[in-house]
């Protein structure tokens, strides 16, 4: 049986990293933001790279669905997903996936905010995920009946090895050393806009420093953080 992990965070939140270390593991098959292509199609949104991402992925809701759902590329016994939460505009959510194992990533608003104004425009704070990351943490726990696994990303990257173990047991499958190192550049997995987004995951082989005191935001970037600080302390209280 495949152990599916739909792993759900917004946009610059070490997810990329965390995607290369379940790669690492040699019984882990793992996917690259499945609904971006769908998402880009049906909200017109200008990112980077927006025409190559749709003419590269499918961009039918439903199909997309079907093949998270199907088996692993590789037959592999876990299969880890990254979603984010945000590009689910269509006619699918987390509701329909129900034999998935869902976990949270998350991270301050106000390294998101900095990290992303450096890489696109952000003109609203619900293209960050914030408000539907909450929300669909909300549904997993009413579903489920227990708290589903959420993470920190300073958390991660303070101690790697003690927070990798715990999700994996959160997750139910076990620890594997493999997950703290990969092989550097781009990796086959990734999505078109990679080369764009991805330079700093490409150049490493593991994770990053420990964070640095939060940045100073000025402005609209302040409010944006402002705005989505309310949802990510919601979700901060059960991190693991």
């Amino acid at each position: 049986m495949t152990i599916r992990i739909a792993m759900w965070s917004g946009p610059r939140n070490i997810s990329t990293a965390m995607m290369r270390s379940f790669g690492a593991r040699p019984d882990c098959a793992v996917s690259d933001e499945p609904f971006y292509g769908a998402f880009l199609q049906a909200t017109c949104e200008p990112h980077p790279l927006a025409a190559e991402t749709i003419a590269d992925m499918d961009c039918d809701w439903h199909s997309v669905l079907a093949t998270q759902s199907g088996h692993p590329p590789g037959g592999e016994p876990v299969w880890y997903q990254k979603h984010m939460p945000h590009h689910m505009v269509g006619p699918v959510s987390i509701a329909d996936m129900p034999d998935h194992r869902h976990a949270f990533l998350i991270r301050a608003p106000e390294r998101v905010v900095a990290s992303y104004q450096q890489k696109n425009e952000l003109r609203r704070a619900d293209l960050l995920g914030f408000s539907r990351l909450r929300r669909y943490f909300d549904y997993e726990r009413e579903r489920k009946g227990t708290v589903p696994p959420v993470v920190d990303s300073d958390a991660i990257l303070n101690d790697p090895p003690m927070m990798l173990e715990k999700l994996c047991a959160a997750l139910g499958i076990g620890w594997d050393t493999s997950m703290l190192h990969w092989q550097t550049g781009p990796h086959p997995e990734d999505g078109v806009w990679g080369r764009h987004w991805y330079d700093k995951v490409n150049a490493s082989t593991g994770f990053g420093k420990p964070p640095a005191d939060l940045p100073k935001l000025e402005g609209a970037f302040a409010d944006v953080a402002a705005e989505c600080r309310e949802d990510y302390e919601a979700l901060l209280q059960h991190a693991l």
